[in-house]
């Protein structure tokens, strides 16, 4: 019979290891794969998966099932009118945010909201606006108030209604608007000046009547004023994005439009 090199005196070395069972293991490795293949090196432990950080809790004065300061009123506490919107809100995709939303703070004023919702219709629906038009002045009113969960929920919106990505850029971190389509740099210009200038050049309002005409331009800035007057409630009653809703506009530092 041949004796495999190594063998007899790794045969030695598990008989000595019966004395001494600390060795057994090491003993049994040596005989099954030789002296060689047991002093190997063993690889890295295999990494665990990376854990998802917990979203970040509600401030503590948020109302646990509205999302925002006020507790949300119940459909049996509301008149006619505020039947009305707290129908709407409650049937998914009726608008973007439910009752998690603007429309969960307008049932405290039923009233001022029905009149509300007939010029928000008009605006968006029939002034004679495009969607690309519309999203625009959403976007840099929702930068210029910073306002996280208008911009949360409109962000998808402008994209799918045709706003390039290049544009939303622009607005969502204060660029130059420069080489972009004039009507696009127009809108992105006046909601700027409107809102964190407060004073609208002369040359850029020839350009913004230019662009839209008097009527339509009076009805673009009543458009960005809406939307600033749904950003004020947000902001008032810290409105809380939905859970697993990732913010989508970044805090910046100062005024970095060129």
């Amino acid at each position: 019979m041949r004796i495999v090199p190594g063998a007899q005196n790794s045969g030695v070395t598990f008989m000595r290891a019966l004395r001494f069972p600390c060795l057994a293991l090491f003993a049994t490795i040596m005989l099954l794969h030789g002296p060689d293949q047991a002093a190997a090196q063993p690889g890295p432990p295999p990494q665990a998966p990376p854990r998802t950080a917990p979203a970040p809790a509600w401030p503590a004065d948020i109302d646990p099932k509205s999302g925002f300061r006020l507790p949300l009123l119940r459909r049996e506490e509301l008149d006619e009118a505020g039947w009305k919107t707290y129908d709407r809100g409650a049937v998914p995709g009726a608008n973007i945010a439910g009752l998690q939303g603007p429309a969960g703070i307008q049932l405290y004023s039923t009233y001022v909201t029905q009149q509300l919702g007939t010029v928000s219709k008009y605006l968006r629906d029939d002034a004679g606006f495009t969607p690309r038009v519309r999203e625009i002045g959403f976007l840099t009113t929702s930068r210029e108030m910073d306002n996280q969960f208008e911009w949360t929920a409109h962000e998808p919106v402008a994209l799918a209604a045709g706003v390039p990505a290049s544009v939303i850029d622009v607005i969502k971190y204060k660029k130059s608007p420069q080489g972009l389509d004039e009507q696009d740099a127009v809108i992105i210009e006046l909601g700027r000046a409107i809102w964190s200038d407060h004073k609208v050049p002369p040359e850029l309002f020839v350009r913004a009547k230019a662009s839209f005409g008097p009527k339509m331009l009076v009805d673009l800035v009543l458009l960005m004023g809406h939307h600033a007057t749904i950003a004020a409630l947000l902001t008032t009653f810290d409105m809380q994005l939905h859970k697993g809703k990732e913010p989508l506009l970044p805090e910046l530092d100062g005024d970095t439009a060129a």
